[in-house]
């Protein structure tokens, strides 16, 4: 009965070592050159954050659920034609943050990883 403990033991800490281990990432760091800092400050076109807004309020999800908060598609683009560039600028970087669908987060990905580890125990 101790061994089998012990072995279990070890295989649940083993498998939340891997878990922790495949969950964490790695942080990278480049050089950013003068030409690549000032793009990112000022895009060079500066009609193209406002075209990116005038994409995302033409999908279909988005009119839909525009639809549903009581604003009309016409009126959005109406509301977008009025912001400042440093407006359009600022929602524009906070649609580039925005993550995609069907993500999980390091968290959820070490417990899925440790959830399968013990029903492989508890099979095994």
């Amino acid at each position: 009965m101790n061994d089998r403990l012990r072995l279990t033991v070890s295989r649940v800490f083993t498998a939340s070592l891997l878990g922790l281990a495949v969950g964490c990432g790695t942080a990278y760091a480049e050089i950013v050159g003068t030409d690549e800092a000032a793009a990112s400050v000022e895009p060079a076109n500066q009609n193209a954050d406002r075209e990116k807004l005038r994409a995302f309020m033409e999908r279909p999800e988005v009119a839909k659920q525009l639809q549903k908060m009581g604003v009309s598609s016409d009126e959005a683009k109406a509301r977008v034609a009025a912001m400042s560039d440093a407006e359009v600028r600022m929602v524009a970087g906070r649609l580039d943050m925005l993550p995609a669908g069907g993500r999980i987060t390091n968290t959820e990905l070490v417990i899925i990883i440790l959830l399968a580890v013990i029903l492989l125990v508890i099979i095994l």
